[in-house]
């Protein structure tokens, strides 16, 4: 049993004064010398709150009256999550008080969908700051994921984070691959936001001990699919009679130059053109999938796609976009599946790094959010880029 001193206290939060001249209650509970405030809900005249006495004054008032009886049932029902506590054989903090105060589960009772909440609540909040709403969404659906992984495989509807192990690790794996039909590169990355959860209920002190420690997710090794210059040079000769497929195909090439992403490329106004250090025209956006700033050279075929359609470039939506790619790769006989992210693979690849352009400036270019990113997609177009200037050295020599 426990026997640590708990201590509330409700104190006024001044700078939060509101029109009727009130301002919030906080209560502060402290124990094991870490703290925990939040807010009551109720609002008082500071000139009638006894900070000593912790009443509001006088007591006698009617409105003080319901007011302080509000307080101190705050206060019995601190006192009782803390007796509650005290008659379990586990440890406890000043976050399991407040959870049992609330009515929540206690460190030692989270599961795993409650973590699931815990971390996708507070990264909602963060969305636009050092989050972005995709990546939560991925997370809200991996979420669904493990729901229905523990529904169909346990008969529950969840489970506690102290009683995962390595086989639930590996059981949900084999539910992505043969129940939801995965591929091997999906699998990766949703194991990777199940692992990415129990790393934030490791460092919030809701969990101990890693049921990852001994499990290895294999990665899926990406070949990246990008055109040759032989093939960008045949499709930017090619005319095509039917308007929708020459615009498709204008705008292809205008990522094959710039490395837009599709909503980069979709988004782009005469807003986002600007003269930069060097005099010459550069396009300054935000990219949504990182919200970092990237800065690309307009390249001279990227101007002329831009002059050919007075810097507004035709609207079109992705899926439509993909499929008009589909029936130009059939046309001009290109034996690739056609994408737009193809185009910024080939701005990488044929564009740059073929042309001696350094990887940590192509990470800039593209706006991967660390160097990591761009070396482990392009590492290996760099061996290549390497063994042909050996294999001319070598016929030189």
């Amino acid at each position: 049993m426990n026997n640590y001193k708990l201590a509330v206290l409700f104190f006024l939060q001044r700078n939060r004064i509101n029109k009727k001249g009130k301002c919030p209650i906080r209560c502060r509970v402290t124990f094991l010398k870490s703290r925990k405030e939040f807010s009551t809900g109720i609002f008082i005249n500071p000139d009638y709150w006894d900070s000593g006495k912790q009443l509001a004054i006088p007591p006698s008032n009617k409105e003080n009256i319901i007011l302080n009886n509000k307080l101190s049932l705050i206060h019995q029902q601190i006192d009782k999550a803390f007796l509650m506590l005290q008659i379990l054989p586990n440890d406890f903090d000043v976050d399991d008080i407040y959870r049992k105060y609330k009515g929540e589960d206690s460190k030692e009772e989270i599961t795993i969908l409650g973590a699931y909440d815990l971390h996708n609540e507070k990264t909602k909040k963060l969305i636009g700051i050092d989050f972005n709403k995709l990546s939560w969404t991925r997370y809200v659906e991996s979420r669904r994921k493990v729901a229905l992984f523990i529904t169909k495989f346990y008969k529950r509807k969840d489970v506690r984070l102290k009683d995962l192990d390595l086989k639930f690790i590996q059981d949900l794996e084999y539910f992505f691959k043969t129940e939801l039909k995965l591929r091997q590169a999906t699998v990766y990355r949703s194991i990777q936001r199940v692992k990415k959860i129990i790393q934030f209920a490791i460092s919030d002190n809701y969990l101990k001990t890693d049921p990852f420690h001994l499990y290895r997710n294999k990665k899926y090794k990406t070949v990246i699919v990008y055109l040759t210059d032989e093939e960008l040079k045949s499709l930017e000769k090619h005319t095509f009679s039917q308007v929708r497929l020459q615009q498709v195909k204008d705008l292809f090439i205008f990522c094959c130059y710039t490395g837009l992403a599709y909503h980069e490329m979709s988004t782009l106004t005469t807003k986002n053109v600007e003269i930069g250090f060097d005099g010459k025209e550069w396009i300054q956006m935000i990219r949504k999938k990182t919200n970092k700033k990237i800065s690309v050279p307009i390249l001279p075929k990227a101007r002329e796609i831009l002059n050919k359609y007075n810097d507004e470039l035709p609207s079109i939506s992705n899926q439509k976009f993909n499929s008009y790619l589909k029936e130009i790769s059939e046309l001009l006989s290109i034996d690739k599946k056609l994408t737009h992210h193809i185009a910024r693979k080939t701005f990488a690849t044929t564009v740059l790094l073929y042309n001696n352009v350094p990887m940590e400036v192509v990470s800039e270019l593209l706006g991967h959010s660390n160097m990591n990113i761009t070396q482990a997609h392009y590492g290996k177009v760099v061996q290549r880029k390497v063994s042909e200037q050996i294999n001319i050295l070598k016929n030189k020599l």
